[in-house]
Parts: structure tokens; C-alpha cells; sequence
């Protein structure tokens, strides 16, 4: 990659492989954390929060969490815990709350943490990139140790803290399904972040758009959330996302010949979203799929990306998603000749 624009957002984007490995190896050395924590039943309910890209992976997390121990959990915006903490969580119940954030900085994060500290009911944990950040210093915490970035836009970061929580959440499930499956993910992942990288630099070079959507159900739908958060990042262009049958309920009257959509498709619910996928291609839109396996059902398509582990259960397929959507946002950008390393009006993280 040669010294231009985006340059350290490409190389974290393309880093992410090795990310999720040293944060596997990390969470070995952190299994207590496990124990303490998500997998201690005494919790009533978990809630993961954070913000901006660390609360839409939170809701991947929560959903992963009820998914595959059959317990209780949510995803919160930081924000609401300190100013809305009546109308966020509910009372009366032993509460583990854990705190999202790449930097370890970030102000809300660190004062709805702060908020609870006196709380009995309530204890905290949280995951993070930085050992010497605020976050990891105030409440025990899981480390990322290679998802640090110099980049504004989290990649590699976002991507092995999904993936780290992940797996700590298999732990907890008990068992060595869930774990057998992300070890299939770490198998996968470093040959899918490069034909990611060559498929959407020639599709974003012959393509354009007036309007990018993102559809996504269950754990893949705080990931859709997440893809449409990049590309308005790293080009200032308007994009939506929502739950993938929730978009026939009105939002679909926002698509024409100009707009993309792109589906994070499920195997779980693939009957149904392909569903959605074909009646919008009927109204004009391009169709970009996501999905573990191409066939006979996915033809229609106007671009078919296979990401591999049809046998894995879609939360444990999840990260496999993520290099797609941010090389998306990258190359967008590029094209536009705007620099993704230095969005306007954003920081690494946000104070308050």
C-alpha cells in the first residue's frame, strides 16, 4: 500500500485477522474474567453498553449472550445509564453491566460506569483495547491487545472485541460447540479479509450511488448498524440500516435505481430475507449479498460475496461480515477523494 490518503485506515481494515488471533490468545490468559462475570449465574441480567460503533456491537454481543446460554441480556447507549437510568434498566434485579470502549476513554462510557459504582445491585466489567485507559484502570476488563488504532474509524478494533467477547460469551455457554465454531472463524478470516478487499475495490471502482442501505437481523443486525455508520464516516454520504424485514414497513419507499442494498444474510432466516432481497431488486435496487453460501436461490443477485462457515450458527459468523462493509467505506472514500483517516467532525472518542 502506497503512502496516500487512508493509509492507516487500510492497513487496520487488512490487520484485523491478526487482531482476532492475539485477542483468542489474550482471553486464555483472562478465563477467570469468565467466571467472575458473564458466566456467573448469580447476574440476572447482563447489559452491554457503549456508543457510537461500541454500542452497535453491544447489541451483536447481547444478542449473541442470549443466544447461547439462554440467559438474560440487553444493549444500552452509555448515555442512557447515567441520564435515563429509570427508564433503561430494570429494578429490582442483579445487574452486570459491561462497558464498550476501543479507547477506554470514552466520557459516557466512563460516567455510566461511574454512576453505578455505589449501586449493590449492580457490578461492572467491561473490554477494551488500551490497559491504560480510564475504563481499565475503574472496572475489570477484557484486552484486545492488537485492536489499538491510530485510524479515527474503528476496524481491526471493533472486529476482535466482537470477536473476544464472543468467545468469552461461548465460555460462559459452556461446552466446546460456540468455541469449536469461532476457531473455525479464526481459520477463515485472513483468506476472507483479502478476496473482501479485491471484490469491493473492483465493485466500488464500476458502481455508484445515490443511497446505501444495510439490512441485517439478530446479531447481524447491530452489525448492519455498524456498516452503515462507516460509510457515513469515511464519506459524509447518507445511509440507513434497519432489521431486515422491518424495511418493507414503510423505508422501502426510499428505494429507486440509484440505491444500493446490501444484506448481511442469515442462514437462519435466508427463506425470508431473500425475500426482501427480490422484491426490492423489483424496485429497482441493487443487490449486494452478504451470505456464508452462494446457490440457485442467490442468482438474482447483482453481487454475491461468499463468506464461508454455512455450518456455523450466524452469531459465530458474525465478525466474517465486518471486512466487506469497512473496505466499502474505505474505497467509497478513496474514490471521492476524501481521506477515511481523518474524518471531519470526528475524534477517537467523544467528550462530554
Amino acid at each position: 500500500m502506497s503512502n496516500i490518503q487512508g493509509q492507516l485506515t487500510y492497513t487496520e481494515i487488512s490487520a484485523q485477522s491478526a487482531a482476532l488471533q492475539a485477542a483468542w490468545d489474550q482471553l486464555q490468559k483472562q478465563s477467570d474474567w469468565v467466571k467472575r462475570y458473564i458466566g456467573n449465574d448469580q447476574y440476572e441480567e447482563v447489559v452491554f453498553i457503549g456508543s457510537g460503533s461500541s454500542y452497535y456491537q453491544s447489541i451483536t454481543m447481547a444478542a449473541t449472550f442470549r443466544k447461547w446460554t439462554g440467559r438474560s441480556a440487553s444493549a444500552q447507549p452509555s448515555s442512557d445509564i447515567f441520564l435515563l437510568r429509570d427508564a433503561t434498566l430494570p429494578r429490582g434485579k442483579k445487574l452486570l453491566i459491561v462497558g464498550v470502549s476501543r479507547s477506554g476513554e470514552s466520557h459516557e462510557v466512563l460516567l455510566a460506569l461511574d454512576s453505578v459504582k455505589n449501586e449493590d445491585h449492580i457490578d461492572t466489567c467491561g473490554i477494551t483495547c488500551h490497559e491504560t485507559s480510564k475504563m481499565f484502570g475503574m472496572t475489570e476488563c477484557l484486552l484486545s491487545p492488537l485492536g489499538k488504532e491510530k485510524s479515527t474509524v474503528m476496524s481491526k478494533s471493533l472486529s476482535s472485541m466482537t470477536f473476544m467477547m464472543q468467545a468469552a460469551i461461548a465460555m460462559a455457554a459452556g461446552g466446546e460447540a460456540y468455541l469449536q465454531e469461532l476457531k473455525t472463524v479464526l481459520e477463515l478470516d485472513e483468506e476472507l479479509v483479502k478476496a473482501s478487499d479485491s471484490s469491493i475495490k473492483e465493485w466500488v471502482s464500476a458502481h455508484n450511488f445515490n443511497k446505501t442501505v444495510y439490512l441485517g437481523l439478530g446479531a447481524l443486525g447491530g452489525l448492519a448498524l455498524e456498516a452503515c455508520l462507516k460509510l457515513k464516516e469515511m464519506t459524509y454520504t447518507w445511509t440507513e440500516a434497519y432489521g431486515t424485514l422491518e424495511f418493507r414497513h414503510g423505508p422501502k419507499s426510499i428505494v429507486d435505481s440509484g440505491t444500493l442494498v446490501c444484506f448481511l444474510l442469515s442462514q437462519s432466516a435466508r427463506e425470508y430475507e431473500l425475500k426482501v432481497a427480490r422484491e426490492l431488486k423489483e424496485y429497482g435496487a441493487t443487490i449486494l449479498l452478504l451470505t456464508a453460501e452462494r446457490g440457485e436461490d442467490t442468482d438474482f443477485a447483482d453481487l454475491v460475496l461468499e463468506l464461508g462457515g454455512a455450518a456455523l450458527s450466524d452469531e459465530a459468523r458474525s465478525v466474517l461480515y465486518l471486512p466487506a462493509v469497512q473496505y466499502n467505506g474505505y474505497y467509497n472514500a478513496v474514490k471521492r477523494g476524501l481521506n477515511p483517516d481523518d474524518p471531519r467532525n470526528l475524534t477517537q472518542f467523544v467528550k462530554i
